[in-house]
């Protein structure tokens, strides 16, 4: 509803853009009327509001194509780029993280942990053009412009999303290694950690047995919000590679002053983020054995 509200208090007529710069009162008229523009707020609401509840999210103003067709596009886009960059991340941070806070206080801890400060302060729209920068203009071994699904041509796609895979995935690491780093020294304080090393076990089996999934929870949850808030849209990095995802599609939208396009997609990355993060809650049970307990 605030969004729907917000959207409205824009300076900016939609009918008037669709009409350029013709200065034609009367068809300014009816293409609001034929938009339902010039009804109040209130009734358009309502009017979005049932047309929703029988799951038809209306017409994009700007393109007349239905707004879950170019939802469902943009969304294949976004996934291609977030779920693969996630997954790296993760990859990376987990084991860096776990091992800087199994080296806390040495040269290594401070190195990884350095390195994280460094990915987390880094620009992702900065990293980005210094990707572009040296392996599109300068080394030319990567294509600068433009998007190719991997489901058509699995190569060439994938030469498309190495660069902004790897921008994600570097900015994400740094969240993702310090909060590894800090659930884990919490686990490692705990007594039955101490009472592992008092038996004699490798410091590796008290890793993996004792340590690994009791400091993972906190770690799962970030790495669902993460997951969640990107799927939603990683409008920055679309836009630096020109990707036609949901966060490009819901900037142009934006500037284009496409109503239901705008309200279908804050409400699909709403959705999306909720449904992830339930996913990762309901899964806590097969990472942490004291919630299966």
């Amino acid at each position: 509803m605030i969004v729907f509200v917000l959207m409205r208090a824009i300076p900016g007529d939609p009918a008037q853009l669709m009409l350029g710069d013709l200065e034609n009162p009367l068809a300014l008229e009816q293409l609001r009327r034929d938009l339902g523009l010039d009804r109040p707020i209130a009734v358009q609401f309502a009017i979005w509001v049932k047309r929703l509840l029988a799951g038809d999210l209306g017409n994009s103003i700007a393109q007349q194509r239905p707004v879950i067709d170019m939802l469902t596009s943009g969304f294949s886009v976004t996934a291609s780029l977030v779920v693969p960059a996630v997954v790296i991340a993760s990859l990376l941070a987990i084991p860096l993280g776990m091992f800087a806070a199994w080296k806390q206080n040495t040269v290594a801890d401070a190195a990884i942990v350095t390195a994280a400060i460094v990915f987390l302060s880094i620009p992702s729209f900065w990293l980005g053009l210094i990707f572009l920068l040296v392996f599109g203009l300068k080394l030319d071994l990567l294509p600068v412009v433009g998007y190719v699904s991997p489901l058509e041509s699995f190569w060439d796609g994938l030469r498309y999303l190495i660069m902004p895979v790897t921008a994600l995935a570097l900015i994400e690491t740094g969240v993702l290694i310090r909060m590894a780093r800090s659930s884990t020294i919490e686990v490692l304080r705990l007594e039955y950690i101490t009472h592992a090393r008092a038996k004699g076990l490798r410091e590796f089996t008290v890793a993996h047995r004792h340590a690994l999934k009791n400091a993972m929870a906190p770690t799962w949850t970030m790495i669902g919000l993460t997951l969640g808030s990107l799927l939603g849209g990683a409008v920055v990095t679309e836009t630096v590679f020109t990707l036609p995802g949901i966060g490009r599609l819901m900037v142009d939208s934006i500037f284009a002053r496409d109503y239901p396009v705008v309200q279908g997609c804050l409400l699909f990355v709403t959705l999306i983020y909720v449904l992830v993060n339930l996913v990762v809650d309901l899964c806590y049970p097969l990472f942490d054995p004291r919630v299966r307990l």
